[in-house]
């Protein structure tokens, strides 16, 4: 073959390889080159020539947007090193950044014959191939690691099973519940290996191996979504088995023991008291339903309703922590009263409830009832301090008292008002007339909370005749209330008042309306004012006196409080205090109804009274019975010795009068001299007494 042909052959084979091609001399110059290598960096056809340098490609392709990222002298210098480098005869690679975006990864080997040989590759497809498989696998990769994440995360335990019934993935969860080897958790395990491991933890539901597997099957086969419960080693679990369109299932497993304790617990809190953990109003109520049935027919229940006396007072006293221990002892208590038929309920606060069930006659109920007040009024101790309260009970007996709860309940109610209000400690049953006197006494109840707001109440002025001065001396202040036509005795409301706290607001209108009253009468003449013991509870009853005093502009010494030995029974010490400071400022403090407790000498000399009033029951055996006479005569004495003047309440004869006044008392009040009258007339009566006065003094001038 002639030289010619095998330079076209040459030629042919370099153009038709799939790469650029391209020989570098030794001394850095361009030696041959083909279309694929011209196309690569942009070069034409007369662009590049035999012999030309290295450098000078080099700039040439610079300019065209190739080597990004590197000047032409910066490239040149690194590439040359790179084939200086490499003059071993091993192959060596790099990639190049080309215009258009595209990359290259040349290759070369040094001949000392030719020089360099390198050979140029388009690999940017290639790479980017590579990347969007990297991404991809990067991306498997990290659903793989949330799927992990969420199936072993999850709280509940979960396993897919295929349609042959192998397994092909579960959770930690599943594994702990049922504590599974872990032989039994690699894909392709049996079902059947699975339920026997369960059969042999206890998952036996009462059967044998083989009725527990074909009743697990049995829930698959269905195809369709299903949910049971069942119990393992004292544990309760929920499974929910999902079938899938390819015949597989995904099951979830919960262990919701603790959810059925909490449900358990909520459902009996609903109906039983936190505190005591006895049956509340709701359970003694359905109770109570359930007994009707048998209370139609004639047999016989008792409903006892229970309020703890005095529990208030310790609860305010000694707080709430004590009041607490106080209920927990006392329904320990109430529940050894108890038979196993019987229902003991808390009702709220220091209120209970007992239906027994059944009883032979009232006389059950009643002994039932004598043992609760004997067992709470012992005496308990809590915290080293000795805390004495009472109970009171109420009686319903059915069917006689009726056979719906409603009637029981409500008649068992009254009959504990009656036995509060007849003392407490002690118990009652339900009598016919009850309703009626409870519905007028919330009648009263309720016309009192308004009394001021329509400006019913009005008071009347009773005077109190000095024996000594044989004048007006003192007049008491007497509280009326005209509801609904007619006048209610302070005997129906002020019992009532006291109760519901309503005499505090109703007390301090008495106070300031009688000493604003008092300002207009002539002389030194005093206005007592009663005191309820419920009113020495405000925080601040001496700054009320001052301004009733100071509103009305008279002095202290013009006012006189009377107060009932009941006061000084609860909480001696700080109402003996308030007392003292009261008369420090002046205020007279007088005994009222002395001689009707049980203690009054005590009182006496526990604070200094300017005054003892004696009570009106007294008077009335004056001139029959020697022991009143005596009585008196003591009182009087007594109050002498002590620096304390006496008031006769009740004198109605001059016979009366003439008695109290040779033993000495100080003053007299009675209807012999005046009875309570309004405003208006007892400002007659003063002012016509002091004209009088005035005339005789100066007659005897």
């Amino acid at each position: 073959m002639s030289e010619m042909a095998e330079a076209l052959l040459l030629d042919a084979a370099l153009e038709n390889i799939p790469y650029g091609f391209c020989v570098w001399s030794p001394q850095f110059r361009l030696v041959m080159w083909n279309k694929h290598y011209r196309d690569l960096y942009g070069f034409s056809t007369d662009a590049i020539y035999r012999g030309m340098t290295l450098e000078e490609v080099v700039q040439l392709a610079n300019r065209l947007g190739n080597h990004t990222g590197q000047n032409p002298e910066e490239f040149y210098e690194a590439y040359t090193g790179e084939l200086l480098g490499n003059r071993s005869g091993a192959r060596a690679k790099r990639q190049e950044a080309l215009h258009g975006g595209r990359t290259i990864e040349t290759a070369h080997i040094y001949s000392e014959a030719l020089g360099w040989v390198v050979t140029h590759e388009d690999i940017t497809d290639e790479i980017a191939r590579t990347e969007i498989a990297q991404k991809r696998k990067l991306e498997l990769e990290r659903q793989n690691i949330r799927l992990d994440a969420a199936v072993n995360n999850i709280s509940q335990g979960l396993c897919m099973m295929d349609a042959k019934g192998r397994l092909v993935i579960c959770n930690e969860p599943y594994a702990r519940i049922y504590n599974l080897p872990s032989s039994l958790l690699r894909p392709g395990t049996q079902l059947e290996d699975i339920l026997s491991h369960l059969f042999d933890m206890g998952m036996s539901a009462g059967g044998t191996r083989e009725e527990y597997v074909a009743w697990r099957r049995d829930v698959i086969n269905r195809r369709e979504y299903g949910k049971n419960v069942h119990e393992l080693n004292n544990r309760t679990i929920m499974m929910q088995h999902h079938p899938m369109k390819d015949g597989g299932w995904v099951s979830t497993h919960e262990d919701i023991t603790e959810q059925r304790q909490n449900e358990a617990r909520i459902r009996h809190l609903a109906r039983h008291d936190a505190l005591t953990d006895l049956p509340n109003r709701i359970e003694f109520l359905e109770q109570m339903a359930k007994t009707e049935a048998g209370l139609s027919r004639g047999e016989m229940a008792a409903v006892l309703y229970i309020d703890l006396d005095h529990f208030k007072a310790v609860n305010d006293t000694l707080g709430h922590a004590v009041g607490d221990e106080v209920i927990k002892q006392a329904s320990a208590r109430l529940w050894g009263t108890t038979r196993e038929t019987d229902v003991l309920a808390r009702l709220g606060g220091d209120e209970f409830a007992l239906l027994m069930r059944p009883i032979d006659s009232a006389a059950d109920a009643a002994k039932v009832a004598d043992r609760i007040i004997k067992s709470i009024g012992a005496p308990m101790s809590i915290g080293g301090q000795q805390v004495e309260i009472g109970a009171s009970v109420g009686i319903a007996i059915g069917p006689g008292d009726g056979v719906k709860t409603d009637s029981l309940v409500k008649n068992a109610d009254l009959a504990l008002y009656r036995a509060k209000s007849e003392g407490r400690s002690t118990y009652h049953f339900f009598e016919t007339g009850m309703d009626a006197d409870l519905q007028q006494r919330r009648s009263i109840e309720a016309g009192l909370r308004l009394a001021l707001q329509r400006e019913e109440l009005r008071l009347m002025f009773q005077p109190l005749l000095g024996l000594k001065e044989n004048r007006v001396t003192c007049v008491e202040a007497l509280l009326r209330w005209d509801h609904e036509g007619r006048t209610i005795s302070p005997v129906e409301f002020i019992p009532i008042a006291e109760e519901t706290g309503l005499i505090v607001a109703i007390g301090e209108w008495v106070l300031r309306e009688a000493c604003k009253t008092a300002a207009t009468w002539p002389g030194e003449i005093r206005v007592a004012v009663n005191l309820s013991p419920v009113q020495f509870k405000s925080r601040d009853l001496l700054g009320l006196v001052k301004s009733a005093l100071s509103e009305a502009r008279i002095p202290a010494t013009r006012l006189e409080l009377e107060i009932t030995e009941s006061l000084l029974l609860a909480e001696n010490d700080t109402n003996l205090k308030v007392l003292h400071d009261l008369r420090a400022m002046g205020v007279r403090i007088s005994m009222d109804d002395f001689g009707t407790g049980y203690s009054s000498l005590s009182y006496l000399r526990s604070f200094p009274f300017d005054k003892i009033k004696i009570d009106r029951s007294f008077m009335r055996d004056l001139t029959s019975r020697g022991d009143s006479q005596a009585i008196i005569k003591a009182v009087i004495g007594l109050g002498q010795s002590l620096g304390m003047s006496t008031t006769a309440e009740g004198v109605e004869t001059e016979e009366q009068l003439e008695m109290v006044r040779a033993q000495g008392a100080s003053e007299v009040q009675g209807f012999l001299f005046s009875p309570p009258l309004a405003p208006a007339a007892l400002a007659n009566l003063l002012h016509s007494e002091a004209v009088s006065t005035q005339v005789k003094s100066k007659k005897a001038s």
